[in-house]
């Protein structure tokens, strides 16, 4: 089979890479309430971290500076950067993060899509 589906709980951390038998990435959903933080400060050996903030808004700790973040914000970190996220006091945060080895990639969409031709889904 070439695709995995999976339904997200409503949960205040959702890991994806077993249920979607993910090989090339990590990705989690995760949601903190109001004033609550992650309770420690973290980098990585080798893989660099893609933020998405879907809701809400916090502040980001990254390398000893503390930065405002709202919905709509992504950010990328560093393997080696120091890092802890809170919620604002007033506001609960949901944010995505996907994680991938640092300079593993090796083609982007513009360059490994194939379009498929003569085939359509029932909208096109």
């Amino acid at each position: 089979m070439n695709f995995k589906l999976t339904s997200c709980k409503d949960e205040p951390r959702v890991v994806l890479k077993d249920a979607l038998e993910l090989s090339g990435c990590e990705m989690s959903i995760n949601e903190l309430p109001a004033g609550v933080s992650v309770p420690f400060i973290h980098a990585h050996k080798q893989n660099e971290e893609l933020y998405y903030v879907i809701s809400g808004k916090g502040a980001l700790y990254i390398d000893g500076k503390e930065l405002e973040i709202k919905a709509g914000d992504a950010f990328k970190i560093a393997p080696k950067g120091e890092r802890c996220i809170k919620a604002d006091a007033n506001s609960s945060i949901k944010f995505i993060c996907i994680q991938a080895k640092e300079n593993s990639l090796e083609a982007c969409t513009q360059d490994d899509g194939i379009i498929i031709e003569g085939k359509k889904p029932s909208w096109l």
